[in-house]
């Protein structure tokens, strides 16, 4: 019996399937054939079956089909739990990098105004200076109130997306933060690539400038990326870095496996797994506290 999308074929036989151009879709999805012994459908054969009456007509409804089935795949795309979490750390990241570089024109424009603060403008941040001048009137001054609301914004959105990746990524959350967690995750385009991801690469990510830097020149190659910013990587001491580094990623790699193909917490792993983080922390001479 040879199977089709409108309908199965056996001994010259046609039985038609009946449904909206949706139902012929989910049945184009549950067909599977082997490439082997693949035969071409021919047109005249749905004419057969009496789902058209030509050429023209089976286009039409082929046409119809064919829409049905990308709306559906669509629809499951962007139904997947990480997808607005993707979308919400992009755009978080978007947001530093607009605050910081309107926080640097907002203070070289106050400088101007004001000669004598060059020598205090190397102290004092960006951000500090552009809050202290919102408020007090004029073109500069409103410009500095609207990167405070933005940046009052973008302190509420981080909150938000780290309890968004709590859920969708309970496990990998639980070892780096939520927000770091999201950062990978937004690195790896997604919780299905980044649950396939060696740990080799999930230790680097973020880490492209000085990964190309390694490839093209006699730099040292990175020991991390993203994952710098977990308190166990940046507090280590330079000789035991890249070896929690390995360890974290080691262990990130098999919670984003648990959080894609789970989706729940699981509490046995990551105390073993804490455990081991925290022992690669601990130098040569030194006492595990």
């Amino acid at each position: 019996m040879q199977s089709c999308w409108f309908g199965d074929i056996d001994a010259g036989k046609c039985t038609p399937f009946t449904g909206d151009a949706a139902a012929y879709a989910r049945r184009v999805q549950e067909l599977r054939a082997s490439t082997d012994a693949i035969v071409p459908i021919d047109w005249q054969q749905a004419v057969v079956c009496g789902i058209c009456r030509d050429r023209a007509e089976y286009l039409i409804l082929l046409q119809k089909v064919c829409i049905a089935g990308s709306e559906q795949a669509v629809k499951e795309q962007y139904a997947a739990k990480d997808v607005e979490l993707l979308q919400m750390v992009r755009t978080l990241d978007e947001m530093d990098t607009v605050i910081n570089l309107l926080s640097e024109r907002v203070a070289d424009w106050y400088q101007i105004r004001h000669p004598s603060f060059s020598r205090k403008y190397r102290r004092t941040p960006a951000h500090v200076l552009v809050r202290s001048m919102g408020g007090r009137g004029g073109a500069l001054g409103k410009v500095a109130t609207g990167i405070t609301g933005l940046a009052d914004t973008r302190t509420a959105l981080a909150k938000v997306v780290s309890a968004r990746a709590c859920e969708v990524m309970p496990n990998t959350s639980a070892l780096i933060g939520g927000l770091v967690a999201a950062r990978l995750l937004s690195q790896a385009g997604g919780l299905k690539e980044l649950s396939r991801l060696p740990a080799s690469v999930i230790q680097v990510l973020g880490a492209r400038t000085a990964l190309f830097a390694h490839i093209r020149t006699n730099a040292p190659s990175p020991k991390h990326g993203i994952i710098f910013q977990h308190r166990r990587v940046h507090n280590a001491s330079r000789e035991t870095r890249g070896k929690v580094a390995r360890v974290l990623a080691g262990k990130l790699a098999i919670a984003a496996r648990l959080d894609y193909y789970r989706g729940y917490p699981d509490p046995a792993f990551l105390e073993n797994a804490q455990a081991r983080i925290d022992q690669a922390g601990v130098g040569p001479g030194e006492v595990r506290s």
